[in-house]
């Protein structure tokens, strides 16, 4: 017993050892995150200009940027932003000859850019999947396209590819959300398998519900206040959700040592493990919970976002610790407001 204690301590050593020698430094590295602006894009890019990267940050909208740079540059970090829709395969080629002219190539990239669509299949169109696709297969392949051929040149590079607990089980009213993410982790496990030759390591990283504040910009279709009731609920819940400050650090954490893939929060991976294993039975609960949500009606296949979903259930005190993740990560802008019911308003 002695011995083999002993070479278990020699093997967890070991381990240690080649773990500390494998550590990625992010210190003035270039670092660009899609979907940077807010959420948890804005949380990673937090989180790593604190470790000395050089961060750069890209969205669609201007005035959610502004923002963004505001907050990094009053926490003592310089940031670059752009502007930049990632399914516009000429507008991502453009955004990186701009950082590469400012700041030099790019060396580390997290697609980390998203959409969330919430409702019945009866009221998804096929522009609701052509959509999810774009965001999430074609927007990340457009700028894994781009950083690849400077990576390879170089000898190196770190890709991390955000997908979802939806990338690995069906999860219902997010059927076409569930499809895009599904193939995004295909992309990017597939393509692990073909670059690590080159130096390039590609990590896949399937977060659970995350208190991010991402809920008031989701997109709500169908009886669109009780979809985002029981969506908003659920993000909020600390024992069903996390925080996105520890989502971001185990994602960062994942691309440091160069996993394959990171799964986060416990519920999430009993669930995907469930799935895996047991599929009948996990669909059969699932199919339950599908008989329990909102059927179709109300704005059937318009959409409408969060913020524009409210009812007395959300925002309430179940909603609390995610409404104030969504001011602290810049989800509402300055102009939103809690009236005396605790909805907001702008002004």
């Amino acid at each position: 017993m002695a011995v083999l204690g002993g070479v278990g301590l020699v093997a967890l050593c070991g381990m240690a050892v080649w773990r500390h020698l494998n550590r990625y430094h992010f210190a003035g590295r270039v670092v660009l995150i899609t979907g940077g602006s807010r959420g948890l894009g804005l949380v990673m890019a937090r989180q790593l200009a604190a470790q000395g990267a050089r961060v750069c940050i890209c969205a669609r909208d201007g005035d959610e940027l502004d923002r963004a740079q505001r907050d990094l540059n009053e926490m003592g970090f310089e940031a670059l932003t752009c502007t930049c829709d990632i399914s516009d395969e000429r507008d991502v080629r453009e955004m990186i000859r701009w950082i590469e002219d400012r700041w030099g190539p790019v060396e580390v990239l997290f697609n980390n850019a998203g959409v969330i669509r919430v409702g019945p299949i009866e009221a998804m169109t096929a522009d609701d999947y052509e959509y999810m696709l774009d965001v999430h297969l074609r927007g990340p392949l457009n700028t894994i396209n781009a950083v690849i051929p400077g990576m390879r040149q170089r000898g190196g590079g770190r890709i991390v590819n955000v997908s979802s607990i939806g990338g690995l089980m069906p999860i219902p009213h997010l059927t076409p959300y569930c499809a895009s993410k599904h193939a995004l982790v295909g992309l990017s496990q597939g393509l692990r398998l073909e670059l690590k030759k080159y130096g390039i390591v590609v990590t896949t990283a399937c977060p659970g519900l995350t208190r991010t504040g991402s809920q008031v910009q989701a997109e709500f279709k169908g009886q669109h206040q009780r979809e985002y009731a029981w969506f908003s609920i659920g993000a909020s819940m600390p024992l069903a959700s996390e925080s996105a400050e520890r989502a971001a650090a185990q994602i960062i954490n994942a691309c440091r040592y160069g996993k394959a893939r990171v799964t986060l929060t416990f519920q999430a991976k009993a669930a995907a493990l469930a799935n895996a294993v047991a599929p009948g039975p996990t669909s059969w609960l699932l199919e339950l919970v599908n008989r329990a949500l909102p059927g179709d009606g109300g704005i059937h296949d318009q959409v409408a976002k969060g913020l524009e979903s409210q009812s007395a259930w959300s925002p309430s005190l179940l909603t609390v610790l995610g409404d104030r993740a969504a001011r602290r990560n810049n989800e509402i802008g300055p102009g939103a407001r809690h009236n005396g019911r605790r909805r907001f308003s702008f002004e």
